[in-house]
């Protein structure tokens, strides 16, 4: 059985989780699994490095992203996600909402290229999260860019849950049935303008990712911050060529408690320094209900997180459209009022 150590209290940057070390042999690999056993367990945050995605494949998704944010305010306002019912395209600053305040950054948000599922008469609400994207027609290459991304990253996150699963003592393919084809990921381009010029800084407040797992792409800047052991918030230094990497609320349901979706924030950048980020979030078929892991330490674990006010959903699309209805409230009014709970 894999053994399991204590993460060291060092906050100065997170615990670094070298992926291919899995194709090193067994005692790399059992390294491996005593590591991310730690950081899944202890922290539920690391960077993760030997991923095998390259310089070039970045390169181009960010080259997108920044001729994106560089385009005339009308081009990136015709994608206005508040004309989508399936809370896709484009957020001006300030319009996002975490724990009621505003989140001071305009974003892209991506999905599966699909076609829209309208609910029919007692079908789950959730499935209006899927649906076509809304792309600028100026730029036809982030299309190719993103698209290729969420299909890159889906693969490397699926190595990394069967990796981390293993790590626990659980079945690798325990939750492949969930993922497959219908899954449901999602991708933000996201852009910090710097401080919102009135005090606050909050570029995105205190917060818990709805699915499975998010790889983040973070450039040099910094100002992403983890809430650790001691109750506070960390910064997370940058790591040339990492991922950061967080376990979302669904892992948390899935072993009671046992791992840990932990709460992280952005402090908006200085002045009006830029910040970017792309945040990829792996998330199962939105139908997908999330069966409690056979694993040999469910015995200890402590419970999942009990928040009224952040109820967590074993069925994912729950889990998601409650999100969504709360961070979006102008798509929620305009499209979803009989969603939305009285005030």
């Amino acid at each position: 059985m894999t053994t399991h150590t204590a993460t060291n209290p060092s906050y100065d940057q997170l615990p670094i989780i070298d992926l291919s070390a899995a194709d090193r042999g067994p005692q790399a690999r059992a390294l491996l699994h005593a590591q991310l056993h730690s950081a899944a367990h202890d922290v539920g945050f690391f960077q993760l490095v030997g991923h095998g995605v390259t310089r070039a494949e970045t390169d181009a998704l960010v080259s997108a992203m920044r001729a994106f944010f560089a385009l005339p305010a009308a081009d990136r306002l015709a994608l206005d996600n508040v004309n989508s019912p399936h809370f896709r395209g484009y957020t001006r600053t300030g319009d996002e909402r975490t724990q009621g305040a505003r989140d001071w950054r305009d974003q892209l948000d991506i999905g599966a290229e699909r076609p829209a599922h309208v609910p029919a008469p007692g079908e789950p609400a959730y499935w209006w999260l899927q649906g076509p994207n809304q792309w600028p027609a100026a730029l036809p290459e982030l299309r190719t860019a993103a698209l290729a991304w969420i299909d890159r990253l889906s693969g490397v996150a699926g190595r990394l849950l069967h990796e981390l699963l293993a790590a626990i003592g659980a079945p690798a393919d325990f939750y492949d049935p969930v993922f497959g084809e219908s899954a449901h990921p999602h991708l933000k381009l996201v852009r910090y303008p710097g401080s919102a010029g009135d005090g606050t800084d909050q570029g995105v407040g205190a917060h818990k990712d709805y699915g499975f797992l998010t790889l983040l792409l973070q450039d040099t800047v910094g100002g992403l911050q983890v809430q650790r052991e001691d109750g506070l918030f960390h910064d997370v230094p940058p790591l040339e060529g990492a991922f950061v990497v967080n376990l979302g609320e669904l892992l948390e349901v899935a072993t009671n408690g046992y791992l840990i979706a932990t709460n992280h924030r952005v402090v908006s950048p200085p002045g009006a320094t830029e910040r970017f980020s792309v945040p990829f979030f792996y998330n199962p078929r939105l139908d997908a209900r999330v069966e409690p892991l056979p694993f040999p330490h469910a015995s200890t674990a402590p419970g999942i997180t009990d928040d009224p006010a952040n109820p967590l959903f074993a069925e994912y699309g729950y889990n998601e459209l409650k999100g969504k209805l709360r961070a979006h409230p102008l798509v929620a009014e305009r499209h979803h009022a009989d969603l939305l709970s009285p005030a």
